[in-house]
C-alpha cells in the first residue's frame, strides 16, 4: 500500500538542514533530529524544544529526594547526550487540532514514524543502541488522554521489538519504581519517547503475557521459547495490583538496569 502523502507537522520542517542528520517520517512529515549535536540549534526551534532541555539539565540529570534510590532521576541520559543518541522532535499545533478522528489519525501517523526512525537510528550504532532514545514533543496538545491511547495502541509494537514507548506530560501519574509517591512520567512538556527495553521494565510489562514473553526474550534469550511463555504466562499480574508498579519492582538496590 502506498503510504499517504507527508504533511508538514514539525516546527524544523521547512529547513531541516541546520540540524544535521535530520529524518523526515514517510507518513506525517515530521523531522526528528540529533538533540545534542547542535543543542543551541534544536534550543531555538520552539519554547518546547528548549524547556526539554532544561527540564533534563535541572531534574533527570539530578538527584531527587522522592526518587527512593541513590543516584539521577534518569541514569542513562547522560550516556545519551554524551554520544549524541538522543534524537527529538517538536510536532506543531495546528496539526493536532480538528476532530478525533483526524488527531488520532495524525497521532498514529506520527508514532508510526518514531517508531521507523527509531529502528533507523538503532541499526546504524548496534553497539550504542542501548543508550539511544527517541523523543516526540506534542507541546500544544492539551488533553493527556490522546498520548495515552496512542500509548496503548504502540506499546505491543514496542514491546515485541524490545523496546519501551513511555507517554510524559504535567500531571502524569504513573507511579516511581522505588517509591509510589514520585511520578517519573510528570513532565513539562507532554512527549512520547522511545527507549530500549531495560532489565528493570518488569513492572510495566506484567500485565500482559505477551509482553512478558517479549521481557524474557530480551533479558534471558537463553531459555527456550516454550518455557519463556511458560513463565510469563504464569506471571501475568491481573487487576488494580499491576498498576502499582512499586510493589512489583523485582530488583534489588544493589541491582542495577542492563
Amino acid at each position: 500500500m502506498t503510504p499517504p502523502e507527508p504533511v508538514p507537522t514539525s516546527h524544523n520542517h521547512s529547513d531541516p538542514a541546520p540540524l544535521s542528520r535530520a529524518r523526515r517520517g514517510r507518513r506525517s512529515g515530521v523531522w526528528w533530529s540529533g538533540i545534542y549535536r547542535d543543542r543551541s540549534c534544536w534550543d531555538r526551534l520552539d519554547p518546547a524544544a528548549a524547556t526539554f532541555t532544561r527540564w533534563v539539565d535541572e531534574h533527570l540529570l539530578h538527584p531527587h529526594p522522592d526518587l527512593g534510590r541513590d543516584g539521577p532521576v534518569c541514569p542513562f541520559v547522560r550516556a545519551g547526550i554524551t554520544h549524541d543518541l538522543l534524537w527529538g522532535a517538536v510536532v506543531e499545533c495546528a496539526d493536532l487540532e480538528g476532530t478525533d478522528a483526524f488527531v488520532t489519525q495524525q497521532l498514529h501517523r506520527i508514532t508510526e514514524d518514531a517508531l521507523e526512525i527509531y529502528r533507523e537510528v538503532r541499526s546504524e550504532y548496534p553497539d550504542r543502541a542501548r543508550r539511544s532514545a527517541l523523543i516526540t514533543l506534542l507541546p500544544d496538545l492539551t488533553d493527556y488522554q490522546r498520548i495515552d491511547a496512542a500509548h496503548r495502541a504502540y506499546k505491543s509494537e514496542a514491546v515485541r521489538e524490545g523496546l519501551m514507548l513511555g507517554q510524559f506530560y504535567p500531571g502524569c501519574r504513573v507511579p516511581g519504581l522505588w517509591n509510589r509517591d514520585f511520578r517519573p512520567l510528570d513532565s513539562p512538556v507532554p512527549m512520547l519517547v522511545l527507549r530500549p527495553m531495560m532489565s528493570t521494565d518488569y513492572p510495566f510489562l506484567a500485565g500482559r503475557a505477551d509482553w512478558l514473553y517479549a521481557y524474557f526474550t530480551h533479558v534471558a534469550p537463553d531459555i527456550p521459547r516454550r518455557l519463556r511463555w511458560a513463565i510469563a504466562e504464569r506471571m501475568v499480574v491481573e487487576g488494580a495490583s499491576v498498576a502499582d508498579i512499586t510493589a512489583l519492582r523485582a530488583h534489588s538496590p544493589d541491582e542495577h538496569a542492563r
